[in-house]
């Protein structure tokens, strides 16, 4: 028995991560709401450091960086004037780093990034965030209807435990690893963030 390919391995697509001066960096609701909390997430850490050198990359090589920042109500989750709706000190936007404010899971919902990405005159995008089923996937798969090629850092990205529909629980890296399986089958380049330079 042959092991599985992807679709995009069977199409013969460059499945080669794009240089990072060649492209725009995403990060998605890397914010305080996933620290702390309701909806802290079991890898929330590791996946903060691994985006925070990613930036610090990004910011050395020319990368067009932006900022997406879930905006829930006042006084719930993901309230921007709370410290929980925050996005998380280590990762900071500089001023020349545009925050986009979403309030749907795909970024592109309702948002100014596809007119700011396209701006840039760059194909490829890089995400990075939280969380993997949630906000990634489904930018990643609007991303594709838009023409763009997207690359996902998968050390700094994270989920959460979710109910298995059976009284049981599926575990945050269970969900996490599916949820790029089915993003690199057609969606997304999947790599390691230290394989972006």
């Amino acid at each position: 028995m042959t092991a599985p390919k992807t679709l995009l391995e069977l199409a013969g697509a460059d499945l080669n991560p794009p240089k990072l001066h060649e492209a725009c960096l995403v990060l998605i609701d890397i914010q305080n709401e996933y620290c702390a909390g309701p909806l802290a997430l079991p890898d929330a850490q590791p996946a903060i450091a691994a985006a925070a050198r990613l930036l610090a990359r990004a910011r050395a090589s020319g990368t067009a960086i932006f900022h997406v920042a879930h905006k829930g109500r006042a006084g719930g989750l993901f309230d921007r004037e709370a410290a929980r709706g925050a996005i998380v000190e280590r990762l900071a936007p500089l001023a020349s780093e545009p925050v986009i404010e979403k309030a749907l899971p795909n970024a592109f919902a309702g948002t100014e990034l596809q007119e700011k990405l396209a701006a840039t005159g760059r194909k490829n995008i890089v995400l990075a965030g939280f969380m993997t089923h949630m906000c990634i996937s489904s930018t990643a798969r609007a991303a594709l209807d838009l023409g763009l090629r997207t690359t996902i850092a998968a050390d700094a990205c994270g989920t959460r435990d979710l109910p298995d529909g059976h009284g049981g629980t599926l575990d945050a890296r269970t969900i996490h690893e599916v949820a790029l399986a089915e993003l690199s089958d057609r969606f997304a380049i999947v790599t390691q963030s230290d394989a972006l330079t």
